[in-house]
């Protein structure tokens, strides 16, 4: 059984046992749980029900594990023969969810 649940702005496969870094949630605190109200798609063994937006009934509850950083990422702008050249850094500040269920 898997769901495509939307979480801040972005869709994710989830599945029961898995984890899922999804952008920081603030709000959330380490150790406690969260439920996802809007699910998208569920497949329950091969049956699909797809929302108009959303799924009646289903709902994800997931388990904040951890609040971590990502790599960084460089992002460099050059322009050629101009003595132009800009380097930025960048790391995304992510949260780590554990699904525990999907209730349809």
């Amino acid at each position: 059984m898997y769901a495509i649940v939307e979480i801040l702005g972005q869709q994710f496969k989830v599945e029961a046992g898995k984890k899922v870094f999804a952008h920081r949630i603030s709000e959330a605190e380490q150790g406690s749980n969260l439920e996802f109200e809007r699910v998208l798609l569920l497949d329950n063994e091969g049956v699909v029900s797809v929302g108009a937006p959303v799924v009646a009934g289903a709902k994800v509850i997931a388990e904040v594990v951890s609040h971590v950083r990502g790599d960084k990422v460089l992002v460099f702008h050059k322009k050629r023969r101009k003595g132009y050249r800009k380097l930025n850094g960048h790391r995304q500040d992510f949260t780590e969810l554990l699904i525990k269920e999907i209730i349809a």
